[in-house]
């Protein structure tokens, strides 16, 4: 028996007609995005679906072509501040249409924000113009926090978790910080939280206790939880408030009106913990650099001393050295001297001696006995001349070779003196300068005796200076 079909394109046909005729007019479709693709030609193509909580109970495709996608995109951001994106839930206007090829599909040709935006972000958007408008948005940022921040008011529940969290992190930390924290307990969630969350603000600032910062915490929670948080009255307390105040109301989505009027905000409790130990971190470094760099000083400063003791002790050895060799040279110019001098007369002797011999010949034998003899005598007084000159230079040479060795310390020890020096190693300049019980130290030639100033005799050992009483120490034992 031969059954009774249709083909696929009449059955694709009939579905075209039976839709089209079923919704000829534009209708209002609720959906969530769950995938959206803008194509080189400008036409924007999504997936919509459904969920009943746990699996996709709907989805089909949609397209919005490039003649209207500019006007929904624009529209869109301006009023929600975002783009269209995968998991926003929209309220769309569609022609509903079947192609036998491609099946059921949707034309989007207009997109209601206010329904993505929904009423509580809208509520939101405009508290957030209007703290704009009266410069409340930004008042908290022009406070300063203390450098060391020791007090800390926080508002949240006393049972909270993220309390509990918090005061373990910061009382807990491995460096030993100590802060002082004082819990004011409100209501965190529900519509009474702001006037609770004011009530707190107020016994904050009526204390005696002048607190460096207010916290606000809670561990996260739903939207409608945290919805509290974007009310008017509660921001404008916030952000009036003389003391900064630092939030820590909800998890890594959100963001609410209390954060953005708030001097700073963080995600959670913990984080906030944080923040106020890095204050104490920070400075805790900058000491220990400070300590660092005044021991660099010290050091340099000392070695700079050593340097300049030893620059010191090298100039006195070269100046000693270099007197000794300048009296050296200046005898061995003066010996050269007397020399030359005394070749230069003997030299004019000779010559006077011919001369004369020649003028003489005809003279006595007497008259050349005398020229003779006179000839010795000047011949023995320029020898003699020149030994004493000799004598003289080498008597100063050994003068001043005896002041440089007199000079030496360590030739003052050997002859039987003694060097007395505090229990510090400084020269003591005279007896005026030590007390009864002192520790000297007395060095020879050959060692260092230390001891201590039993009694003190003030009489002058040079003749004609006033004497004092000697000063003495009780006996105190050996």
């Amino acid at each position: 028996m031969q059954k009774k079909y249709v083909d696929l394109l009449e059955l694709q046909t009939r579905l075209k007609m039976g839709i089209e005729s079923l919704f000829p007019d534009r209708i209002w479709v609720r959906a969530e995005i769950s995938g959206i693709s803008r194509r080189q030609n400008g036409h924007c193509y999504l997936e919509l679906c459904q969920n009943d909580g746990t699996m996709v109970s709907a989805k089909t495709r949609a397209v919005i072509w490039a003649s209207r996608w500019n006007y929904i995109d624009q529209t869109f951001r301006a009023i929600t501040g975002s783009s269209l994106d995968s998991g926003m839930e929209i309220l769309a206007r569609v022609q509903v249409g079947f192609h036998p090829v491609y099946g059921l599909s949707l034309t989007i040709d207009e997109i209601d924000p206010e329904f993505t935006l929904g009423a509580n972000e809208r509520q939101r958007q405009l508290t957030i113009e209007r703290l704009t408008r009266e410069g409340l948005l930004n008042l908290q940022k022009r406070l300063r926090l203390p450098l060391l921040p020791y007090s800390l008011a926080v508002i949240s529940a006393g049972n909270a978790a993220g309390y509990g969290d918090f005061c373990r992190h910061l009382k807990d930390n491995e460096y030993g910080f100590v802060f002082d924290v004082h819990l004011f307990e409100a209501l965190m969630q529900g519509e009474s939280a702001p006037a609770s969350i004011m009530a707190a603000f107020e016994a904050i600032l009526s204390s005696d206790v002048r607190y460096d910062a207010v916290l606000i915490m809670r561990g996260g929670g739903s939207e409608l939880d945290l919805a509290c948080f974007d009310d008017y009255d509660l921001a404008v307390t916030i952000a009036r408030c003389p003391v900064p105040v630092f939030t820590a109301i909800g998890h890594e989505k959100d963001h609410h009106v209390a954060d953005m009027v708030a001097s700073a905000y963080v995600k959670t409790p913990t984080a906030l913990a944080d923040l106020f130990l890095d204050c104490y971190i920070a400075e805790d470094q900058r000491l220990a650099s400070y300590e660092s760099r005044l021991l660099m000083a010290f050091s340099n400063r000392i070695a700079n001393m050593s340097s300049s003791l030893e620059l010191l002790g090298s100039r006195i050895l070269a100046a000693s050295k270099g007197r000794a060799q300048d009296a050296l040279h200046a005898i061995d110019l003066l010996a050269m001297g007397i020399f030359r001098n005394a070749d230069r007369r003997i030299s004019d002797s000779d010559h006077l001696q011919d001369r004369l011999l020649d003028r003489i010949q005809h003279s006595a034998v007497i008259r050349a006995d005398k020229a003779s003899a006179g000839v010795d005598k000047l011949e023995a007084r320029i020898f003699s001349g020149t030994r004493n000159a000799l004598q003289e230079a080498m008597s100063f040479l050994l003068k001043v070779e005896m002041s440089i060795e007199a000079n030496d310390p360590r030739n003052i020890l050997r002859k039987g003196f003694v060097l007395a020096l505090d229990r510090n190693g400084i020269k003591i300049e005279s007896a005026g300068g030590t007390r009864v019980g002192d520790r000297v130290q007395m060095m020879f030639a050959d060692g260092t005796i230390k001891c201590g100033v039993v009694e003190i005799d003030r009489r002058s050992n040079i003749p004609g200076e006033e004497e004092a009483s000697p000063t003495a120490l009780p006996d105190v034992g050996s």
